[in-house]
């Protein structure tokens, strides 16, 4: 039986399932060994080296996959470039009621409020310390606690707490999941998260000898002067990226078929046109120097190739692989080497920003 063709069966099984479910049973199926991918073929032109960090290629599992920091390896092993673990908060905590997340078939988008569950700083710490190999980048992706009483303190336990293990640290302020979460964006508390989740790194860059990239996750639903006050604040408190972005409240460009009501975060094909915009939008802001990461909607080469063109150095996904399983890795990877070929180019920078203008003027 060809890959393509066992893979079209397991979708179809685990589509016959809760979407919680198949989610879980994924994680399990990963941890076993019993998850593949066809074999992703190396290029060194989609390679690049961000933060002293050497990426293989740009594509990466976004946040929300692997929350407790169960299976980043075999992440790794399937082709991703790097993977990202969490969000993950000091205290475990269960998130809100099921059912909590939503596929939308006739759209290819998914909508979730988990919440934040996680199991906390502690199992996870316990996972990550316990990996059998150091190598491959992982990010650890830090929030704050439905009920904390200070958040930016869960925030600044978290750049603590995992210093010593974390290839990059993501911020995470932008779930729509967590009530008020999102008021962190506000360029007053912006200000002061960011000093001190950057003073907390600092802190930490002595003792473990390098110092942790930090970027800074935002949503994509951000008006234009809110965008330009966090891009503003990103670079006054150097930090040293953006991820652009997270889920939409939004529900424009939707069938109407399927649970597209249901509250929460819209992720997959149905966010790829707002988040590209305020990606570009972010570039133009940023200026070419502040690495960004690329998120929404990426479910082919070309979508992936757009986000590049548009301002992205690095890549993220997740939703697409509900839809079209691992073999998706591969052919985005071998689709960019192609386009590398047909506009006779040695690397993504080079093809970075192209479309920018057009992207960043397009009305959301």
């Amino acid at each position: 039986m060809s890959f393509g063709l066992f893979e079209g069966i397991a979708l179809k099984g685990l589509h016959a399932l809760d979407a919680e479910n198949a989610h879980r049973l994924t994680v399990l199926a990963l941890r076993s060994g019993l998850l593949s991918a066809p074999k992703v073929p190396k290029d060194e032109r989609l390679a690049l080296t961000l933060w002293d960090l050497k990426f293989p290629n740009p594509l990466g599992m976004a946040a929300g996959f692997d929350k407790n920091a169960e299976v980043p390896d075999a992440l790794l092993k399937l082709g991703f470039g790097f993977t990202e673990v969490g969000s993950v908060t000091p205290q475990p905590q269960p998130g809100n009621p099921r059912p909590r997340v939503f596929r939308l078939h006739a759209d290819e988008g998914v909508i979730n409020r988990y919440g934040f569950n996680n199991d906390g700083h502690a199992a996870m710490r316990q996972r990550l310390a316990n990996r059998k190999t150091s190598s491959g980048i992982v990010g650890i992706n830090v929030g704050a606690n439905k009920d904390a009483a200070d958040r930016i303190a869960d925030y600044v336990s978290g750049i603590t707490e995992f210093a010593d293990l974390a290839s990059y640290f993501t911020v995470n302020i932008s779930s729509p999941n967590t009530p008020g979460l999102r008021d962190l964006q506000a360029r007053s508390a912006l200000a002061d998260l960011l000093s001190a989740v950057t003073s907390a790194r600092d802190a930490c860059t002595d003792r473990i000898g390098r110092q942790v990239p930090l970027l800074l996750k935002i949503a994509p639903d951000v008006v234009a002067d809110d965008l330009k006050d966090i891009v503003e604040e990103v670079l006054d408190k150097k930090v040293d990226g953006l991820i652009v972005s997270n889920t939409t409240i939004g529900r424009q460009g939707l069938s109407g078929k399927g649970p597209h009501q249901e509250g929460g975060g819209l992720s997959g094909r149905p966010l790829f046109r707002k988040s590209t915009i305020v990606l570009a939008r972010a570039r133009k802001l940023a200026g070419p120097d502040l690495p960004i990461v690329g998120v929404g909607g990426i479910d082919s080469a070309e979508t992936a190739w757009t986000k590049i063109t548009a301002g992205a150095d690095l890549l993220q996904l997740y939703s697409s692989m509900v839809f079209k399983g691992p073999s998706l890795i591969s052919e985005i990877l071998s689709g960019l080497a192609d386009r590398l070929d047909q506009h006779g180019l040695t690397s993504l920078r080079a093809a970075r920003d192209t479309e920018l203008e057009a992207w960043a003027s397009e009305e959301l």
